[in-house]
């Protein structure tokens, strides 16, 4: 899988959340038609309000709360990698991000 040479600099570099979200859905999901994923609306919608939702917190350094590995033990590792992935896109979340967004990957390759 190729990766963009890029990261968003939310803070540094004041960027808008808006314009992030959607460059970032716009690479994901090139990211999931090389791997020949496809989601459903409902997927979509779900991915969409995550993004959103990390964008921000990119931005405003939000936390998450803490996020035990273990719980998240079953998902592939290439629902894995695909987060870790999208999370190297931006120079400030922590990885308790990526595990959540393996979640929405793992669903997405179920169909």
């Amino acid at each position: 899988m190729t990766m963009p040479q890029m990261e968003f600099r939310m803070i540094e570099d004041d960027l808008d959340t808006e314009v992030v979200t959607e460059q970032t859905i716009k690479i994901i999901n090139r990211w999931l038609a090389d791997h020949q994923i496809i989601q459903n609306d409902v997927q979509k919608a779900m991915l969409l309000s995550h993004v959103k939702a990390m964008v921000e917190r990119a931005k405003t350094l939000q936390k998450l709360p803490d996020v035990d590995p273990i719980l998240f033990d079953q998902l592939s590792e290439k629902a894995l990698v695909l987060a870790r992935n999208t999370i190297k896109l931006f120079n400030n979340l922590p990885i308790e991000e990526a595990y959540l967004l393996a979640v929405h990957y793992e669903v997405a390759m179920a169909n």
